[in-house]
């Protein structure tokens, strides 16, 4: 039986995601890696996807218990099914010395708001 190791839950506006892409420039750099830019910056409406994803981060470091400041060390990524995240850094560690051995992610988004729940699972 998989243990519950962390919850961690955040909602943003789309609209203030992208506001501060039009202003800071360097917002995407600094908070994304390369590769959540690319595949961002490929959908229709991109600020959406951004703001998908920083809420997930969030939501990763609240479950972590660490907050996030270090952005790029919470990727989150697709794939068939639903997305996870890959750790890095003291995002790792923290999930490291926590025993987690997976993370769960959940996200949506309307047209105002994105939302991202982060599971944390044990073994």
């Amino acid at each position: 039986m998989a243990e519950i190791l962390g919850v961690g839950i955040d909602l943003i506006e789309i609209d203030r995601v992208a506001a501060v892409l039009e202003r800071q420039p360097r917002f995407a750099e600094r908070c994304f890696t390369e590769a959540e830019r690319a595949y961002c910056m490929s959908r229709k409406f991109p600020p959406q996807h951004f703001a998908a994803r920083f809420a997930a981060k969030e939501a990763v470091g609240k479950a972590l218990g660490i907050g996030m400041t270090r952005w790029q060390e919470a990727e989150m990524v697709r794939g068939r099914g639903a997305p996870t995240a890959i750790l890095t850094g003291r995002c790792l560690r923290r999930a490291a010395d926590m025993g987690v051995v997976e993370v769960l992610l959940s996200v949506t988004h309307s047209r105002g708001m994105a939302a991202a729940v982060a599971i944390l699972r044990g073994a």
